[in-house]
């Protein structure tokens, strides 16, 4: 598994491919060309989110987008974050993995989880209450597929009995792992499991997940002075001066909210309280970074080092933010930050 040193900072990218108000198939060529430049820059990897039946994301099916991804770079992994596993049967998910790392020559960064909208599940039939179940059990089969040979498995929502595991991931043993999560009870199990975390929050409340993390993981350190994956999430805009910046980024903002809110919207239900419900306080929380390559850096350093964070994951393009703009701010990342 590549990670980073604990003192180095990796800089990977988070997209929700959420509607931009642009034609579906321009959007996914925009997003491409994106991936193409992170990829000549350096970034670490590209990690797509999944959602269903709402414009906050026009990539439900990850793998699929992340499979044209793959072929058109070289260096960048690439990963769902995350792949609802309670929505699909786990021998699927595996196979799936399996050819995107294969077709990926080993680039897959395998994010897991359950969902976090209920809405969404439940448009497919599957009961918010049996969620957490069918996610433990889906995990732990997709776990044992990942070991290869005959696979049998008895659960509740899940059986599977005898089954050839003909397909296996590039990664051996296995891709690397990631979980989102806002909780420490969340990390800590991280941490035990080998997996990597992703944030995002304001840097106090993340403190106390890499914290959590830490404290279970320091054991496995080894002396090579490798370390797991830290994430923090941020939306970031550079721009030449800090009003251009705040110019780009401010309806960008409203335009991402508005997709974000659409299901809870249509089906009267309330929004997260922390929720920013604007672009000031969107910059308040620290979910938004926006202004010159200095001040961004400066704002960035000090989130990063107050959250104990090692792995940035920029948010570059976000609602109806222009490919430019998300170029503009990519390159200057790679040049000044």
């Amino acid at each position: 598994m590549k990670t980073p040193s604990s003192s180095k900072l990796v800089i990977g990218i988070f997209d929700h491919l959420d509607e931009d108000g642009s034609d579906i198939a321009r959007q996914y060529e925009d997003r491409l060309v994106l991936a193409e430049a992170c990829d000549r820059l350096g970034f670490y990897g590209y990690h797509l989110a999944e959602h269903h039946f709402t414009p906050h994301g026009r990539g439900p099916s990850p793998n699929l987008f992340l499979s044209s991804v793959a072929q058109r770079t070289r260096h960048l992994r690439i990963g769902p974050m995350v792949m609802l596993l309670s929505l699909c049967h786990p021998l699927r998910a595996f196979e799936e993995i399996c050819m995107l790392d294969q077709l990926s020559g080993g680039r897959v960064e395998l994010g897991i989880g359950r969902g976090s909208l209920p809405i969404e599940l439940g448009y497919f039939g599957v009961d918010a209450e049996a969620v957490s179940e069918r996610y433990a059990e889906a995990s732990e089969i997709l776990v044992k597929a990942m070991k290869g040979g005959t696979l049998s498995y008895q659960g509740y929502h899940f059986e599977v009995k005898d089954v050839p595991l003909t397909l296996r991931p590039y990664q051996r043993p296995h891709p690397p792992t990631w979980i989102a999560t806002s909780r420490p009870e969340s990390a800590g199990w991280a941490a035990v499991n080998g997996a990597n975390i992703a944030c995002v929050g304001p840097s106090a409340s993340v403190r106390r997940i890499t914290d959590a993390f830490r404290a279970s993981r320091r054991h496995t350190i080894g002396a090579d002075g490798q370390a797991p994956f830290l994430g923090l999430l941020r939306m970031v805009v550079i721009g030449r001066s800090e009003k251009e910046a705040y110019s780009l980024a401010a309806p960008a903002y409203e335009r991402w909210l508005q997709s974000f809110k659409f299901l809870y919207d249509l089906n009267a239900i309330p929004t997260p309280p922390n929720l920013p419900l604007t672009f000031d306080a969107a910059i308040e929380s620290e979910l938004c970074v926006a202004g010159t390559a200095a001040s961004v850096r400066r704002a960035l350093s000090n989130q990063l080092e107050a959250a104990g964070a090692n792995y940035l994951l920029c948010q570059l393009a976000f609602g109806n933010l222009p490919l430019d703009a998300s170029l503009f701010t990519a390159t200057t990342i790679q040049s000044e930050i």
